[in-house]
């Protein structure tokens, strides 16, 4: 008869498939995944933090041979103060001696880093090709970059001595503008 289903002797519809999981069977799943990500997690904020110190000691290399390259070329042996007058072009050019992206502002926050330069102005400095200023200039600068995040204990500085120096509290303040800074070790 239409309608009826047929039942076998034990009183299962052989029509009736059983398809999908159990519950018990979700939550072993949702147990294994767990695990997963909770190896897999340490790992992968190590590696972030890997990433974003990389892209911090590239940042502070352009730093220096954009200052090297403005003392040599326009500031008359004199280093731009901060990272805005760095980025500034000369006369004639539609380009700075860093991009924009590093030279936006005078404290920069970049791929987890915040960055930053500073230079001690010497008032007897000639201006300088760009335009920022007679006595504005530095004998040396300081730049550093350190990290937002509180579990990177990476920070990253250089100076006019052209050397990127590590160490795991901030350069800033300790950074001189030229030579050795008091603390940290120099990266090969």
């Amino acid at each position: 008869m239409p309608g009826q289903s047929i039942r076998l002797a034990s009183g299962k519809n052989p029509m009736k498939s059983q398809r999908g999981f159990a519950v018990i069977d979700l939550l072993f799943v949702c147990a294994i995944i767990g695990i997963l990500a909770g190896m897999a997690l340490p790992r992968l904020m190590t590696a972030r933090n890997s990433a974003q110190s990389a892209s911090a000691v590239a940042s502070i290399r352009t730093i220096g041979t954009g200052q090297l390259t403005f003392a040599i070329t326009c500031g008359h042996g004199f280093y731009a103060p901060s990272l805005s007058s760095l980025a500034t072009a000369p006369a004639g050019s539609a380009r700075g001696f860093i991009d924009n992206d590093l030279g936006s502002a005078d404290v920069v926050t970049k791929s987890g880093y915040t960055i930053q330069v500073a230079g001690t102005a010497f008032a007897g400095a000639p201006d300088p090709c760009n335009a920022i200023g007679a006595g504005k200039t530095s004998e040396g600068f300081a730049a550093v970059a350190d990290p937002l995040d509180p579990n990177n204990t990476r920070f990253f500085g250089t100076n006019a001595s052209g050397a990127i120096w590590e160490d795991i509290a901030t350069f800033n303040g300790t950074m001189p503008e030229a030579g050795e800074p008091p603390s940290g070790n120099p990266l090969r």
